[in-house]
């Protein structure tokens, strides 16, 4: 059972990326999706989650409006998209994947208690 992010590098402000989050050993489309960042000296932050019971869309404000996240199921894989990008948004990226239903994925945020797998973060570098 794996998670990979990938996709992370260096982009002046205003730019995009696109992370990806590759699973294998397990079908993703089962699970709830989640992207968490982590700055140096910051905690881990939750930026946005993908239920697995309604497709339903949750973001950190920070990000809300900015970010996207979606999933392609056939390929086993997840994304979130970044627009706009700014300095304050650089940070590791990690990908998780949650089986249980529950809060930890709502309007409230994105929480890391409930999910059981984890990726390997990517770093995202916004400067110019």
């Amino acid at each position: 059972v794996q998670l990979q992010a990938s996709g992370g590098g260096l982009v002046q402000p205003g730019g995009s990326l696109r992370l990806s989050c590759a699973a294998s050993g397990f079908t993703l489309e089962y699970y709830t999706i989640g992207w968490f960042r982590q700055a140096p000296g910051k905690e881990r932050e939750g930026v946005s989650c993908m239920r697995r019971s309604d497709g339903s869309t949750y973001y950190a404000d920070s990000v809300k409006g900015r970010f996207t996240i979606s999933r392609d199921d056939a390929k086993n894989m997840a994304y979130l998209q970044m627009s706009s990008l700014k300095p304050d948004d650089t940070a590791v990226y990690y990908c998780a994947a949650g089986l249980s239903s529950g809060s930890y994925c709502s309007p409230s945020g994105t929480y890391s208690y409930g999910f059981d797998y984890w990726g390997k973060g990517t770093q995202v570098t916004v400067s110019s």
